[in-house]
Formats: C-alpha cells, sequence, structure tokens
C-alpha cells in the first residue's frame, strides 16, 4: 500500500472502506486540514474524491477518500500530491505534550 505525505498530513492507501462508512457532503473542496497559523489548507476539489467517515471502537473519528479516477493534494505552501484511483485514510500528525497529545498545527 502507498503512503503520501504533505506536511502534518498522512493520506495512506488502503485496500477498501471500512464496513459504516458513510460519505460527507462537502460543497467546494474537501478540507483534509486546515493551517491555523497561515489560513491555508491540504484540500482535494470534490470532482475528483468523495470524503467519508467511520467512528472506530473507542469513538475516534476516522477520515477516509475514494478517488474514482485520479485526484490532486493542494497547499498554497507544499507541492502538489498526485493521487491514483482507489481508498485512503487521512491521518494528521499528532505531537506529544506533557499536558495532552494533540495535532500538529501547520
Amino acid at each position: 500500500m502507498k503512503m503520501f505525505r504533505q506536511g502534518d498530513v498522512m493520506i495512506r492507501q488502503v485496500a477498501e472502506l471500512p464496513n459504516g462508512s458513510t460519505a460527507v457532503k462537502n460543497e467546494f473542496r474537501i478540507v483534509l486540514a486546515h493551517g491555523e497559523v497561515t489560513g491555508h489548507a491540504h484540500a482535494v476539489r470534490v470532482e475528483d474524491a468523495v470524503e467519508f467517515t467511520r467512528a472506530d471502537a473507542a469513538g475516534a473519528v476516522r477520515r477516509f477518500l475514494e478517488v474514482a479516477s485520479a485526484a490532486s493534494v493542494v497547499h498554497e505552501e507544499h507541492a502538489t500530491i498526485p493521487l491514483p484511483a482507489g481508498f485512503y485514510e487521512i491521518v494528521i500528525q499528532r505531537e506529544y505534550h506533557p499536558e495532552s497529545i494533540r495535532s500538529v498545527q501547520d
């Protein structure tokens, strides 16, 4: 399985969507992660992919993409990443702080 990384976003290819995944309605683009400092975003056009979510046993929400033919992950400060057709899980990098484990802020 292939993996891609753009900044603090990892996109990991999976064999299929997990059972019980629910499609998410996005209007213009699928934002994989917002940049808290710059306001930029890691995103995919809705014409190229469909976002799905699935809560795991602990209640954490996992995010997935279904790419029918091809898609591109874009960000104003990173190189564009082409995604071939397939299923992908979106994972945001996390970091340890004494008070908690939290998502990395871009």
